[in-house]
């Protein structure tokens, strides 16, 4: 493997743990109504824990309302009791044809759960980019060993896969305090 392709591979893994993280990110609540903070619900349907998307459609009518509308209407309480023990501190409203959620303005102590749990999702994808910092330069200094690269060709893809290293993590931080800040925005 040549020096270019283990870059290439360590900018495809990086890329992949920020998306990772930015799907993460996308399933905790800023006090606007989303269907994808509904995105972790399973359902028990017919004897199998169901992702809820799987069996219902979900919709956000109003900025502060998720409608989850059942294909197959016997699901409806089950389908409840899903919501209910996700652990999104939201409270499901049946009317016998869909699920109505209005979802609460966040409380102070709840945004600030939630900034902490956006900090700790961030730090795991940076752990993340730096384990692949760790594998590229590995692989080069095995490349090295066999005498497929010289030490100052090694250490000129090294500064390389560093400056990636640290522009994923820029980035990281950028969208973590992007979504802080939506979060704490009243």
């Amino acid at each position: 493997m040549a020096q270019n392709d283990i870059l290439k591979e360590a900018q495809e893994r990086m890329e992949k743990a920020v998306k990772s993280f930015q799907r993460e990110l996308v399933t905790i609540r800023a006090g606007r109504a989303n269907p994808s903070i509904l995105n972790k619900v399973t359902v028990e349907y017919y004897g199998a824990e169901t992702p809820l998307k799987q069996i219902a459609a979900i919709t956000a009518p109003e900025a502060r309302l998720l409608v989850v509308q059942p294909y197959d209407r016997t699901a409806l309480a089950n389908i409840e009791k899903g919501i209910l023990k996700s652990d999104l501190g939201i409270t499901p409203t049946n009317d016998g044809t869909i699920i109505r959620i209005a979802i609460p303005p966040l409380t102070e102590e709840r945004r600030t759960e939630l900034v902490k749990l956006v900090k700790k999702i961030a730090e795991e994808a940076k752990v993340a980019v730096r384990n692949v910092r760790r594998d590229a330069n590995d692989q080069l200094k095995k490349m090295e060993k066999n005498n497929e690269l010289t030490k100052d060709d090694v250490r000129s893809a090294e500064e390389d896969v560093q400056k990636l290293t640290d522009e994923t993590i820029k980035k990281i931080d950028r969208i973590s305090v992007e979504k802080e800040k939506e979060m704490m925005d009243i």
